[in-house]
This record gives C-alpha cells, structure tokens and sequence, in this order.
C-alpha cells in the first residue's frame, strides 16, 4: 500500500456505511471528505474522530474530514455515493453543479427509487451522464467493516481499467475486493436481498424454522437471479458476492436491519411501533415496493418480494400470506 499515490476520496453520506466507508479508504492510504446533512455528526467525527449517532463503537481515521458543504467534493479524486437510495436522487440534484463530470462515482446505496421506478445507476446517470460509474456491493456489516475484520466485496465497472484503478485505491488489507465487469449483477442482487431478509426476518419471528428459512433463501435467490437476468446482468455475477453472498450475510445475522424489521413482524409488532423513534433505515421496506413494481413492469414472478410487500404495504395478515405462499401450484425447480 505504501506505494500507493494518496489521493482524496469523497464519501456521499455519513450513516453507518458511509462512514464505515471513509474509514476504509482512509486504511488504503487516501485522504477522505465524509459529507453529512447533520452538523452534530460533523462535529463528533472532526473532533473526536467518531460517529457515534450511526457507527458508535469505531474508531475513526483522523485522515477522515467530515462537512456540510458539497462544494468541499469539489476536487475528489472519487465519489462514493452512500446517501439512503430514496433520498440519493434529490442530493445528488441539489450538488450536481459541485461535482466534476469526469470524477468516477462508486454506488454504494442499494435499492431501486420508488417514485420513477429506476435502478440506482439508471438514476445517476440521469442526473450525472457524463461520469464514469461503477457499484460497489457485497456482504458486509458496517461496524464489522470500520474495525478491520476480514472482508471481500465485488466492485464492479463496465469499464475495465477504471474498475482496476478504483479496486487498487479502495483495497486494504481487510477489505478485499474482487473486480466484476456487471455493474447490472452487483445493483441488482444487492437491492433485492433485503427485501428476502425481511422474509427470513418474519420466518424467524414466527418460529417457523431453519428448513423454511433456508428455502426461502435459495428460492429468494432464484428472484434476484430472474430480474437480474431481464435487466441484463450476468447469472455469475448473481452467484457471487453481491448476489449470494450478500444474500446469505443479510438472511442469517441479526445485525441485519432488514431481518430484524421482518423478525420484530413476525413476533406480532406492529410495524409503525417498530419503526418509531429509528434513525437507521431498513432499505428493504422501500425497495419491497421499488423492487414488485419493478418486476411487475417487466412481466416476472417473484412471489416473495410480492408476499413482503403486501405486508409492509397493504397490511396483508402474516399467517394468511404464508398460507397462500405455501399452497402455489407446484413446479420444477429451474
């Protein structure tokens, strides 16, 4: 690492990943700006090199300089976009005009925006055609992240030089990531499977069992891979870690946001109580709704994500909607 050219990597987002993020790329070596709508935030990470409102129990680089202001991203040599996806559209609108066109921009948010229906990448590329793009996904927990456990993710890129070059600044030696050319594939398997935790979340709450749990992981996975596949992303890409492996982490830990929303259901919380007093956000309870419609439009069934989201959505009974799950038709596998 030590022969690496430091450079100033920007951090879209202060929650718990994003600055698990600025942490990492702090460790490779680089300069960072953490940008964060909140001053408090702001003032903890530059004064004592800590977020305790979103990653309490990290210690953090003092490499890492925190902002309110979206003209300090001027100059980075990277973007890394890390703002909630339901909200990433209406920032990166209101900082377009602070954001160098050729600055290479990292997604690392997960999920598909309710209002127009669009991926991630199809959004910022809306607002940002002219930079160069790539997705950053993976199984990952933030706090795990930002105190140097052991880590693999998939950056990928359809650019495959770029991919290179944003994988060598990035790489530490806990955080190992592996390059992909299927920027689709990696957006794709990370937007749904928290959508399948919240499934696995209720089966758990409902003391259903591994056998149930384990099932609706690997038919959740036969989701992602067919709207992944209609998208255009690749069937390996899926299998890998943004897709299985991100997967498998999200639907089997309770640290998981998502599994824990589904869990807290299943044991007979309303989800209104559940969610009152949160800061941190379930991406899963949007993208259930992002991620059906989103399948609907493109003629695919995915009745998993169709079962969450008439939870979350329509108040649909937990026992009936299992009932109903359990008694489709029967099919062959693949």
């Amino acid at each position: 690492m030590t022969d690496k050219p430091v450079k100033t990597i920007g951090v879209l987002g202060s929650g718990a990943w994003g600055t698990a993020l600025a942490a990492v790329a702090a460790e490779a070596g680089n300069d960072v700006i953490l940008w964060s709508r909140n001053k408090d935030v702001v003032s903890d990470i530059n004064k004592n090199h800590e977020n305790k409102l979103y990653l309490k129990g990290a210690s953090l680089s003092p490499k890492i300089t925190a902002t309110t202001e979206t003209s300090a991203l001027q100059n980075c040599d990277i973007l890394l976009l890390v703002v909630p996806s339901q909200h990433l559209g209406a920032v990166l609108e209101a900082s377009k005009d602070q954001i160098n066109s050729k600055t290479p921009l990292v997604l690392c948010t997960k999920g598909v925006e309710i209002k127009s229906g669009l991926m991630m990448t199809e959004m910022i590329t809306e607002i940002l055609p002219e930079n160069p793009l790539a997705v950053l996904s993976g199984p990952t927990f933030a706090i795990e992240v930002a105190n140097k456990l052991p880590t693999a993710v998939t950056l990928a890129c359809a650019d495959e030089s770029l991919g290179k070059a944003l994988s060598k600044t990035l790489n530490n030696r806990s955080f190992r990531i592996y390059q992909s050319l299927d920027p689709i594939g990696a957006e794709i398997g990370g937007a749904v499977k928290n959508v399948i935790a919240i499934a696995c979340g209720i089966v758990a709450g409902k003391k259903l069992g591994d056998n149930a749990r384990a099932a609706l992981i690997t038919r959740g996975l036969s989701e992602i891979v067919k709207l992944g596949l209609a998208k255009g992303g690749r069937r390996e890409t899926l299998m890998g870690l943004s897709g299985m492996g991100d997967l498998t982490l999200t639907c089997t830990a309770t640290q998981s946001r998502n599994y824990a929303l589904g869990k807290a259901l299943g044991e007979g919380i309303k989800i209104q109580d559940y969610l009152k007093g949160r800061i941190t956000v379930a991406e899963g309870l949007s993208s259930s709704k992002s991620v059906t419609e989103l399948a609907q439009n493109l003629s695919i069934d995915m009745p998993i994500c169709d079962a969450v989201c008439s939870i979350l959505h329509n108040n649909a009974d937990i026992d009936k909607t299992i009932a109903q799950l359990l008694a489709r038709p029967q099919k062959a596998e693949v």
